[in-house]
């Protein structure tokens, strides 16, 4: 019988929430991406819009919600 292989954990997730309300402006959801224990990028979820930090670079990159829909159904669907 073949043995079964073992899934290693490539990415994971760490979270900070700022406000517990999200409905309030100035709140956020901070998401630190790791992958393979390096650090790839942040994101931050806002009530506007989402904002992009890669890996370990100063600039970030400010997506309005509508543009994101955007973005995913291209992905998504093509």
């Amino acid at each position: 019988m073949p043995k079964e292989k073992i899934a290693l954990k490539k990415h994971s997730v760490r979270a900070n929430l700022q406000v517990v309300e999200l409905t309030r402006a100035g709140s956020s959801l901070d998401l630190e991406i790791y992958a393979d224990n390096e650090k790839i990028g942040t994101m931050i979820i806002g009530r506007g819009s989402l904002v992009w930090f890669g890996g370990k670079r100063q600039l970030r990159k400010r997506i309005p919600w509508s543009r994101f829909a955007e973005m995913m159904d291209e992905l998504a669907y093509g």
